[in-house]
């Protein structure tokens, strides 16, 4: 088993002869909490939609647990563990958010369980959903309906439809956009629970949360590749101090 669970080669992505992504190799080592961090419109959410094959590639390669998977269709490369959080952000509003986290882990068993033949089936998939609850702090929300939920724990909620997947690797995209600062400690605290026994790539604006949680962090400038690192030989790379100016993202983490 190689000690990377996601590898890309030479990702390319062009679009009308422009590259939104240009010759990425990234490689995330299993169990880690993996960054991509960036300036706005450096490539991030075209990697990302590249992984998740909701784009295919100009050029390159993708290789997830040891296999090629750079022509596979999502859904299959989405079974094998590799599962974007927003992907069922699509929570149902008007749901309850056990109801929510239910159809998670329904559609995670695919066929086997047809709800509604049977209360006992409909008992087990409670209890898995009241466990993910519990896992994510939300069981005192079980019955609240979703759209009266708080941001954050909407957020809390979208991870917690994510794990019914029982996901190797997990890609969050910004899970603390639009946060105050209680919020954002606790996702911050959720994300770190949830690692455990899996890889997590994010793309992450807020660099004191990158500088608290990650293992590893890949710079993006205009589609390529700047720097990688810990958090702190990234931060006192001068190119990219340089590619953060007119942006004080860099001298907030600091603070």
């Amino acid at each position: 088993m190689s000690e990377f669970i996601l590898e890309t080669n030479g990702l390319t992505k062009e679009f009308k002869g422009f590259a939104a992504v240009s010759d990425v190799n990234l490689k995330v080592q299993r169990g880690h909490i993996h960054a991509l961090i960036g300036p706005n419109g450096a490539g991030k959410t075209t990697v990302f939609n590249l992984l998740t094959k909701f784009l295919p590639p100009t050029a390159g390669t993708i290789r997830f647990d040891g296999r090629d998977v750079t022509h596979e269709a999502p859904a299959a490369t989405a079974r094998r563990g590799l599962v974007r959080s927003f992907q069922i952000s699509a929570t149902f509003p008007h749901l309850t958010v056990m109801e929510n986290v239910r159809i998670g882990l329904q559609r995670k068993l695919g066929t086997e369980y047809h709800f509604w033949r049977s209360e006992k089936s409909l008992d087990v998939l409670n209890d898995k959903a009241m466990a993910l609850l519990e896992a994510v702090d939300l069981a005192s929300f079980a019955d609240t309906v979703t759209a009266e939920m708080p941001y954050g724990r909407k957020r809390a909620l979208e991870i917690a439809t994510t794990l019914a997947l029982e996901p190797k690797m997990m890609l969050l995209d910004e899970p603390t956009q639009g946060m105050g600062n209680e919020d954002i400690s606790r996702v911050v605290d959720l994300i770190r629970k949830v690692s455990a026994n899996r890889s997590i790539l994010m793309v992450e604006h807020n660099l004191s949360v990158v500088a608290n949680l990650c293992d590893r962090i890949t710079v993006l400038t205009r589609g390529s590749v700047l720097a990688e690192g810990s958090y702190d030989e990234v931060s006192k790379d001068p190119s990219v101090l340089e590619a953060y100016v007119g942006s004080d993202d860099m001298n907030d983490a600091h603070h």
